[in-house]
């Protein structure tokens, strides 16, 4: 559902603070592995994620049909059983596919849709607003815009933000255009009820500190804990413990994207046991230099060690 309103005022909708753009699990023959999709969904919320992000870049929707991405939301959605948030990605550079889509999640009973900016066509900021428009006129399934310049070749400006934002299901944006100004714009351009989510891991303690909520990461899925304590500490006055995290955790965000995200992921999660698969083409595995510096950045953090419970060592070590 959308914000309510109290008192006249509309309410934030409360996605969390550590929300996991969740991988996409595959078997060898590269199918999807469900099951293994629902484990680690699973331990993701036990493990510091207020909510899961399935099918967005790191879930190679690039390369999954509809038909998996609804199975998977459905699994995923199970595994949680309302113990976090789910929020589907059904984005596209087709409105009505991105419609179709949104509709079909809020079937499902998920919490929230991620529309990434309409990827390769390039539309003007006036044909951005009416894609997102349509989309959330056509289902009252709270939606977080999603602005990555990098990959979509054009960027969601903030004054085109705020006009979105004063749509009652437009309630959020994943920020990752890497450009503090941009960020700044927004905040300044949109009411406090409106949430700022870092869209890069190494970002989220300086967007904290423009007014941002959190952060939609890809290092939660080793490190959610940690992430929870560093945006934790900042929100509870303690700036220099945030910072602490923020240095302790910072080779670790920058070795995840030594390659094209997710295949860096996908890579540390196998390493600690996980049974994720390769990445589907035109994606291609981790080249062996690059594997070698990311086991030695996990080894270096203990992320090796125990495997998936050394998190919880570190976490409470930290």
């Amino acid at each position: 559902m959308a914000s309510g309103v109290v008192d006249g005022e509309r309410q934030p909708v409360n996605f969390g603070r550590v929300l996991t753009a969740m991988v996409t699990p595959f078997t060898p023959e590269g199918e999807i592995n469900y099951e293994e999709a629902a484990r680690l969904a699973d331990y993701l919320v036990t493990h510091g994620s207020d909510g899961l992000v399935v099918c967005g870049t790191t879930g190679e929707s690039p390369t999954l049909s509809w038909q998996e991405e609804y199975e998977l939301f459905r699994v995923v959605r199970d595994a949680v059983a309302g113990r976090a948030k789910v929020i589907a990605g059904t984005g596209s550079n087709s409105t009505r596919e991105a419609i179709e889509a949104t509709k079909k999640a809020a079937q499902l009973g998920l919490d929230g849709s991620l529309q990434v900016v309409p990827y390769y066509n390039k539309p003007t900021q006036a044909g951005l607003y009416e894609h997102f428009k349509a989309i959330a006129q056509a289902s009252d399934l709270p939606i977080m815009l999603y602005n990555i310049p990098g990959r979509t070749g054009v960027s969601l400006q903030p004054e085109t933000v705020a006009q979105l934002a004063e749509m009652e299901t437009i309630v959020a944006i994943k920020e990752a255009s890497g450009i503090m100004d941009v960020v700044s714009e927004i905040r300044r351009l949109t009411p406090s009820r409106f949430s700022i989510y870092s869209g890069d891991d190494s970002l989220t303690l300086p967007i904290l500190s423009l007014g941002g909520r959190g952060v939609v990461s890809v290092a939660s899925h080793l490190v959610g804990l940690q992430l929870q304590e560093l945006i934790q500490s900042y929100h509870r006055g303690q700036p220099e413990q945030a910072l602490a995290h923020h240095l302790r955790l910072l080779p670790l965000f920058k070795v995840l994207f030594i390659e094209t995200n997710p295949v860096p992921i996908k890579a540390a999660l196998e390493m600690q046991g996980w049974q994720v698969g390769r990445v589907r083409p035109p994606l291609a595995p981790l080249q062996a230099s690059s594997l070698q510096v990311l086991r030695q950045v996990l080894q270096g953090m203990g992320l090796l060690d125990g495997a998936q419970g050394s998190e919880q060592k570190a976490a409470k070590a930290s």
